[in-house]
């Protein structure tokens, strides 16, 4: 099986809610890691690329990637071709991924080369949001809250990234579906667009906290143990 872990950037963000949206927008930066059987290749996709439009200051304030930064960048049309290639036929791992897609879908059909071209065309895509909705109802379940909650360090993130919050994503995607044996990328590996060697940033945390149950936890388990075989049912846990 292969996967495409992806996240973006973008030119934008509401300025009501906080929450990022597509009209008036453009992609600024795409990052991706690639799992094969849900083990990190060390392959990735990373590029930046120039919008031809100015950055809301919002955004920059939560990405830090500014005009100035991107006036020597290619277009998304230089670089849509390999970007492709990278995920043609892969599932595509996203956190909110409609506004990804989105994005994606609309520089395709701004593209004379790819205007005929949708994600769906060519990928499937899980969104690990609606996954971690149904696991964790009612929280919190941002990037920042699921590290948290997998105990995964990404005391390093002061801004946002595309490529660094999709390695991120892959521990999280990773331990909400089962985890993996090694959880490893190799620094320095070239991206498959042909940009900069991009340093790994990531500290990965090897082992889980395990949390132990106190003396009265224990206590109350199994006095509710008890009810339950009192009412002439079976109690597995004891089995």
């Amino acid at each position: 099986m292969r996967q495409i872990v992806l996240d973006t950037e973008t030119t934008g963000m509401n300025r009501e809610s906080g929450e990022r949206f597509t009209h008036g927008h453009r992609i600024i930066e795409i990052g991706c890691v690639e799992l094969v059987d849900r083990k990190l290749t060390g392959n990735h996709f990373h590029a930046y690329i120039n919008p031809q439009q100015d950055i809301d200051p919002e955004a920059i304030a939560v990405h830090g990637i500014t005009n100035e930064f991107l006036d020597d960048k290619p277009l998304f049309k230089d670089v849509a071709q390999d970007f492709i290639e990278f995920i043609d036929g892969a599932e595509l791992i996203i956190h909110n991924a409609p506004f990804d897609v989105g994005f994606m879908d609309l520089e395709f059909a701004m593209n004379p080369a790819t205007a005929l071209t949708r994600t769906e065309k060519f990928c499937t895509v899980f969104d690990t949001l609606v996954l971690a909705k149904k696991m964790r109802p009612g929280q919190r379940n941002n990037l920042d809250a699921l590290c948290r909650e997998y105990g995964i360090d990404n005391s390093h993130r002061d801004l946002h990234g595309a490529l660094l919050d999709a390695e991120i994503l892959a521990d999280v995607f990773l331990l909400m579906t089962g985890g993996q044996e090694a959880l490893s990328l190799e620094s320095g590996t070239k991206s498959s667009s042909g940009f900069a060697d991009v340093q790994k940033l990531v500290s990965r945390q090897k082992t889980l906290k395990v949390i132990t149950a106190s003396a009265d936890e224990v206590s109350n388990h199994e006095t509710r143990l008890d009810i339950v075989e009192q009412a002439g049912g079976k109690c597995l846990y004891r089995q």
